[in-house]
């Protein structure tokens, strides 16, 4: 098995090296923008053109693995059962469209449920991080030793926007006001990285979508942090998520606060 996931990190560093200049090359060019669910949904032809690329590779390279994409070219997946790949072709469209910055490229290997490689990889800074079970975390192939345990008060809090502008979330706040300051990124995938960087003390989010979750579970395990829901019960790869990824002492405070 251990040979299998060090074959399989060197095949998947090779086509983010691959993809990620294809993005690069083809970023200035004219960018075919649409709306999928609101004004802040949005997908582009890069999106798809990023997805199209990483299935079809996967797929020849893996036929008997299954597909989670963003932009809907894997498979409808219903269970857990072997092992089924999580792709984000461009998580944080929205900066990428707007700041041409702040976004990454994100895959992630599950096998009967339980996470095995996580990759996020950040196109503007051309940092690799990436997680293999048993064998810790790296960034651009230097180890990255856990953060420390600090609590809420002690550090920063990361979070999306979401919790900030609708007022069903106005008693989630109150985190925010535990914590030492509040950041917003925009992409999951690159807060999960402050976390794992030990930039923030933790991150919180609401209705995540799968692709956007499931790096991050592996990289918290790696790290001896947290990832959970709101009620600390273990994510759900299948649906949305409301997501807490901490240390352990940030993640105990913040569902008590949650939950008072």
């Amino acid at each position: 098995m251990a040979e299998n996931k060090l074959n399989r990190d060197k095949t998947i560093t090779k086509w983010i090296d691959e993809i990620s200049r294809g993005i690069i090359e083809k970023k200035d060019a004219q960018l075919e923008i649409e709306q999928k669910t609101s004004a802040n949904d949005l997908v582009t032809n890069m999106d798809k053109w990023v997805e199209k690329e990483l299935v079809e590779r996967i797929r020849s390279s893996y036929p008997e693995d299954r597909i989670l994409g963003e932009e809907g070219f894997g498979d409808s997946v219903v269970n857990m059962d072997g092992t089924v790949w999580f792709v984000d072709p461009i998580d944080g469209t929205l900066n990428f469209i707007l700041q041409n910055e702040n976004y990454a490229l994100m895959l992630s290997v599950f096998e009967n449920g339980e996470p095995v490689q996580s990759y996020i990889y950040d196109v503007t800074l051309n940092k690799l991080y990436a997680a293999i079970k048993g064998e810790g975390v790296s960034c651009n192939g230097q180890p990255i030793k856990s953060p420390k345990d600090v609590s809420l008060s002690e550090g920063m809090l990361a979070t999306n926007s979401s919790i900030m502008t609708e007022d069903k979330y106005d008693a989630i706040r109150k985190i925010a006001r535990k914590s030492l300051g509040l950041r917003l990124v925009g992409s999951a995938g690159l807060e999960t990285v402050e976390v794992v960087k030990g930039s923030v003390a933790a991150y919180i989010a609401t209705n995540l979508k799968p692709w956007d979750i499931a790096p991050g579970v592996l990289f918290m395990e790696e790290l001896g942090m947290r990832a959970t829901q709101f009620d600390s019960k273990p994510l759900d790869l299948l649906k949305n998520n409301n997501i807490v990824f901490a240390t352990p002492k940030a993640h105990e405070e913040i569902i008590r606060l949650i939950n008072l």
